[in-house]
């Protein structure tokens, strides 16, 4: 479907361009939201006859976003959330919700102006783009905690806070109990290892030689005796 943009619309196009567009997008988002029209003659005609006014009506709109914008970038926002131990929240934040936060904070935004891909189901911090016009947009702080002092915490170090607890934190700790004796027993356990072969064989050693000496002994001195045993017979 080919469509007249009233405004410039991201990754599209700039005002008055035509595009084609898939009929799904300009049905669901681009008409309803006064973003475009369909590109029929009378649409054309119609439009280039108030290309001037509407070019004015953009300008002017865009400079109310600008001046807002230097007073809303960089805003922080805090949430208070109930969540688990793990940081995850009993539920989630929603672009209403964090539109109704700005909006109690002075500054009167609409859901669909907050950029954001998928509701926020964990505490945390992070940064957020919220489109003011087509163009402009500024960046706000986003703060989900499940305390104003937590929510100070993590302002402070830029991330959630998360401590672990519980069995994932005896865990943890039997962890590295586990860990610092067997480093100091994987040095010196081989060196005990092979002393242990040594003193075994040298025991065996010790143990042969000696049975061979007396053995030797014992065959040396058998001749002797019974030579002297002849000597005497042959004498008398």
């Amino acid at each position: 479907m080919d469509v007249i943009l009233l405004e410039r619309v991201e990754k599209l196009g700039h005002l008055g361009q035509v595009v084609k567009v898939k009929p799904g997008f300009a049905r669901n988002f681009l008409l309803p939201q006064k973003k475009a029209l369909r590109a029929t003659k009378e649409n054309m005609a119609y439009f280039e006859s108030r290309r001037s006014q509407i070019e004015a009506d953009n300008l002017e709109r865009k400079g109310e976003a600008e001046s807002i914008g230097t007073k809303l970038d960089g805003l922080n926002v805090v949430l208070i959330r109930t969540a688990g131990d793990t940081g995850q929240l009993y539920g989630s934040v929603t672009t209403r919700d964090i539109a109704a936060e700005v909006t109690n904070s002075g500054f009167k935004i609409e859901r669909r102006q907050v950029q954001l891909d998928k509701p926020i189901k964990e505490i945390g911090v992070l940064n957020l783009k919220v489109a003011l016009h087509p163009e402009v947009s500024v960046t706000i702080k986003l703060n989900v905690a499940r305390s104003p002092e937590e929510a100070e915490i993590q302002a402070k170090t830029g991330r959630a806070n998360i401590v672990a607890s519980g069995q994932e934190g005896r865990a943890e700790a039997l962890a590295a109990e586990a860990a610092a004796p067997a480093d100091g027993a994987a040095v010196e356990a081989p060196a005990a290892e092979a002393d242990q072969p040594k003193k075994a064989k040298s025991s065996k050693k010790d143990k042969a030689a000696a049975t061979m000496a007396a053995e030797a002994d014992a065959e040396g001195d058998a001749p002797k005796k019974k030579g002297k045993k002849a000597k005497g017979k042959d004498a008398e």
